[in-house]
C-alpha cells in the first residue's frame, strides 16, 4: 500500500480517518484495504517485538455507525495472518486494556473508536499487556502495512463472541465496597449520567444501580453512533449544558459525563456548576493529596496559575508538562522512576491516569474514585471549595494559512514571540513551562498569562488566556494580537475579535 495513505492516518498513538462518506471536502479515508492491512500489521508487529507468534486479539467498539464494518475488516486482518479474535461488542477503551490484565485469554486488543469526533470518523487504538502503544509503535505497524503482507494457510483461526464489559464494571462496584466497607454506599444518592449516546451507558445499571444509587434523570445511555442529542464530549459546550441542565432539574447529588470511548469523563456539582478542567483536576488532586501529602501532581501545560496554588496548598507539587494524555502519562511515569512520587498523570480534556490503576486514562475509573469520596464524605463541592478561579479564561485557535509549512513557521514564531517577552519592561516568561510560550502578564497589564503554542497536530497556533480581574483578557489579547498580526501565513484576527 501507499505509504502517504496509510501515515495520513496516524494520530499520535492512534489511527484515525474518515469511514462514513456524504460530509462535503471529508473523503473517506478509512476503507477495508486500510483497515485489513493495518490489523494485519499488528498481528505480525506483536509477532516480531512481543514474540508472539500467533496472538489472539480481543476487538472491541464503541457506538459509532461504521463500527460493524470495520470490525469485520479488522477480524478479516487478524485472521489472514494466523491469529484468533475475540469479539467484545460493545466496549469501552479502558476496558480493552483491562481485559489484558485478568484472565480474559487475550494476547493484545483493538479498540474501535475516534473518541469524540464526528460520527463519520473512526480509528484504532491498540493495547498490549503493558499499555498502550506508543506513537513510534503506532509507526512500525504502518511500516509492516505499507509492506504487504503473505497470508497464512497454514492455520484455521478461531474467531468467538465474548463480552468483557460486565466483568469491568464489577470490579468497579467491588473497588467502591470495599473502599467505603458497605455494600450500598451511595443509598439516598441521586447519580445522574450522561453518556451522549455513547458506550457509557452501562455505568448507570451496572456500577450505580448496585451500589444503591438512585439514576433517574440519567439521559442518552443508548448507544447511537449519529450522536443525535449532543456530542459526547466533556468540553463540548453543548454538552455540558446538557448534563448540568438535567442535574438541575431532577435534583441529583452529582452529574456525570463521558465521552464516547469512556477514556474522559467530566462532573457537575448539585447547582450545574460544571466540574471539568481544572476544577476536576482539583477535585481528584484533593482526594489524592489527603491520601499521601508531598505528591507530584502532571498536568498537561494549560493549567491555571490557581490550581498550582491550590495543589501547593493542599500538600501536594504542581508539575505542567506537554499537552498531550502519553506526553503527561510518561512523565508521571519517569517521575515515580526517580523516586517522586506521583500518582496522578491528568490532561485538561479530561484524561486522567492513575498510578493505582496501571496508568490507564480511565473515565469511569476517574469517576468511580469520585464517587468512593463523596459516599465517604457526603459533599465534594466542599474539597474545592478554595480553588482559585480567574475571573477570565478563554482559548483561541489561531489557524495557518493553507499551504505554509506551519510545522517549520510555528516554530519560528514561538522563538520570536519568546525573545520579544524577554525583551518586554512589563511581560516575563513562566518559570515552570515545558511547551510553547508561557507569557506571565502583570496588574498592569492585564493580570493573568498566556500560554502559545503548537496543536500536537493539525495547523493550528492555540492561544490559552486567563486574567484575574474582569475587562483583564482584552489587554492581554490585544498584546498578542500585536505581537502575531505582522504574520502573514497566521490568521491571528481570532485575537482582534
Amino acid at each position: 500500500m501507499d505509504n502517504r495513505v496509510l501515515f495520513s492516518l496516524k494520530n499520535g498513538t492512534d489511527v484515525r480517518g474518515t469511514a462514513i462518506a456524504g460530509v462535503e471536502g471529508d473523503p473517506v479515508t478509512l476503507t477495508e484495504e486500510t483497515v485489513t492491512a493495518i490489523a494485519g500489521a499488528f498481528c505480525r508487529w506483536l509477532a516480531v517485538k512481543k514474540h508472539i507468534a500467533r496472538p489472539t486479539v480481543a476487538v472491541g467498539h464503541d457506538s459509532r455507525l461504521s463500527a460493524d464494518d470495520i470490525s469485520r475488516w479488522v477480524t478479516n486482518g487478524c485472521c489472514a495472518c494466523g491469529s484468533d479474535v475475540i469479539l467484545t461488542g460493545l466496549s469501552s477503551t479502558p476496558s480493552m486494556f483491562m481485559l489484558l490484565q485478568d484472565d480474559f485469554g487475550a494476547d493484545a486488543s483493538i479498540m474501535i473508536t475516534a473518541s469524540h469526533l464526528p460520527y463519520q470518523k473512526n480509528g484504532l487504538k491498540f493495547f498490549v499487556k503493558e499499555g498502550g502503544l506508543e506513537g513510534s509503535d503506532v509507526t512500525e505497524i504502518l511500516n509492516l502495512a505499507a509492506e504487504g503482507t503473505q497470508p497464512r494457510t497454514d492455520v484455521t483461526p478461531r474467531v468467538i463472541e465474548k463480552s468483557y464489559i460486565e466483568k469491568y464494571a464489577a470490579d468497579l462496584v467491588e473497588k467502591v465496597r470495599k473502599s467505603t466497607g458497605k455494600q450500598t454506599p451511595l443509598l439516598g444518592k441521586k447519580i445522574l449520567v450522561d453518556a451522549g449516546n455513547g458506550a457509557g451507558g452501562f455505568y448507570v445499571d451496572l456500577v450505580l444501580k448496585p451500589l444503591g444509587a438512585d439514576t433517574e434523570g440519567s439521559q442518552f445511555l443508548e448507544p447511537d453512533g449519529a450522536f443525535p442529542n449532543h456530542i459526547p464530549n466533556p468540553e463540548n459546550a453543548e454538552a455540558m449544558k446538557s448534563v448540568s441542565e438535567a442535574v438541575v432539574k431532577h435534583g441529583a447529588d452529582f452529574g456525570i459525563i463521558f465521552d464516547t470511548d469512556v477514556d474522559r469523563a467530566g462532573a457537575v456539582a448539585p447547582d450545574g456548576e460544571e466540574i471539568n478542567r481544572n476544577r476536576l483536576i482539583a477535585l481528584i488532586s484533593a482526594i489524592l493529596l489527603e491520601e499521601r501529602a508531598g505528591a507530584y501532581i502532571v498536568t498537561d501545560s494549560v493549567t491555571s496559575d490557581g490550581l498550582a496554588s491550590f495543589i501547593a496548598a493542599h500538600g501536594g507539587v504542581h508539575h505542567r508538562f506537554k499537552r498531550g494524555y502519553k506526553n503527561v502519562i510518561n512523565e508521571s511515569k519517569r517521575l515515580n522512576a526517580e523516586g517522586k512520587y506521583s500518582p496522578l498523570a491528568i490532561e485538561t480534556s479530561g484524561h486522567a491516569a492513575l498510578k493505582e490503576n496501571y496508568f490507564l486514562d480511565d473515565g469511569a475509573y476517574l469517576v468511580t474514585r469520585l464517587l468512593i469520596a463523596l459516599a465517604q464524605k457526603g459533599d465534594l463541592t466542599s474539597l474545592i471549595a478554595d480553588l482559585p478561579e480567574p475571573a477570565e479564561a478563554r482559548e483561541v485557535r489561531l489557524k495557518f494559512k493553507e499551504g505554509c509549512d506551519f510545522k517549520k513557521e510555528g516554530a519560528r514564531v514561538l522563538e520570536e514571540v519568546e525573545a520579544e517577552v524577554k525583551a518586554s519592561p512589563t511581560l516575563s516568561l513562566a518559570p515552570d513551562n515545558r511547551e510553547g510560550v508561557r507569557i506571565v502578564f502583570g496588574k498592569d497589564a492585564g493580570d493573568g498569562w498566556a500560554l502559545v503554542r503548537m496543536s500536537l497536530h493539525e495547523p493550528i497556533m492555540p492561544v490559552n488566556l486567563e486574567s484575574n480581574r474582569k475587562g483583564g483578557l482584552r489587554g492581554i489579547a490585544e498584546t498578542l494580537y500585536n505581537m502575531l498580526k505582522k504574520y502573514d501565513f497566521l490568521c491571528a484576527d481570532a485575537l482582534k475579535q
